[in-house]
């Protein structure tokens, strides 16, 4: 029984999420909701209008969700590259 529970313990460490990717990923939360403080602060000092401001809603949602996709991708293929150099001596 104690070989299972060590066995589980690695299978939960090799489970979880890396650090890198959740605080990338709580950064771009941040940014998402920083960004649509803004859209809202601009509809309440009438700077945008009611259509504009639900325009501006989409389209940083839209963007703040492909960055962080793009930024995903990104770490990922560096973090566990598919094709390594290999050096000639």
């Amino acid at each position: 029984k104690r070989h299972n529970s060590s066995i589980t313990e690695i299978q939960l460490n090799t489970m979880s999420i890396p650090a890198p990717i959740a605080t990338g990923s709580f950064l771009y939360l941040i940014l998402g909701a920083a960004l649509l403080g803004l859209v809202f602060a601009s509809r309440l000092t009438g700077r945008l209008s009611k259509d504009n401001a639900e325009i501006a809603n989409v389209v940083v949602i839209i963007s703040t969700i492909a960055t962080w996709l793009f930024w995903l991708c990104a770490w990922m293929h560096q973090w566990h590259p598919l094709i390594k150099p290999i050096y000639e001596e």
